[in-house]
This record gives structure tokens, C-alpha cells and sequence, in this order.
């Protein structure tokens, strides 16, 4: 059993620190300078071709 309570101490403090160390890096990134124009983009890519499908060469394939 020492070894079990080793264990799960370690992940109720260690575990949880490096969890919300990752929550918060992954908050970060979603917000970071810069990151606007390349979100824009993705966002924008249902209306590019409101008036007709799009074709192969104007998707770049």
C-alpha cells in the first residue's frame, strides 16, 4: 500500500499543478498576439464562395 499512497498523493498535488499549468498554456495560445488574422480566416472560409461552389484551382488543390 505505500506505494499506492505515494501515488495518489503525488497526483493530487503534483497532477493538478501540472493540469492547470496546461490549461492555462493552452488558454494562452487560443489568445495570443497575433493569433487574430489566422482565426479570422478559418472563420471566414464558410463564405468565401457565396454566389458559387468552389472550384479546384481556387482552392489551391
Amino acid at each position: 500500500m505505500e506505494n499506492y499512497s505515494f501515488l495518489r498523493q503525488l497526483a493530487d498535488s503534483w497532477g493538478l499543478l501540472v493540469m492547470f499549468l496546461i490549461f492555462v498554456g493552452i488558454i494562452f495560445w487560443a489568445f495570443r498576439p497575433g493569433s487574430r488574422k489566422t482565426y479570422e480566416d478559418t472563420a471566414n472560409i464558410p463564405f468565401r464562395h457565396e454566389d458559387r461552389p468552389a472550384t479546384r484551382e481556387e482552392d489551391g488543390k
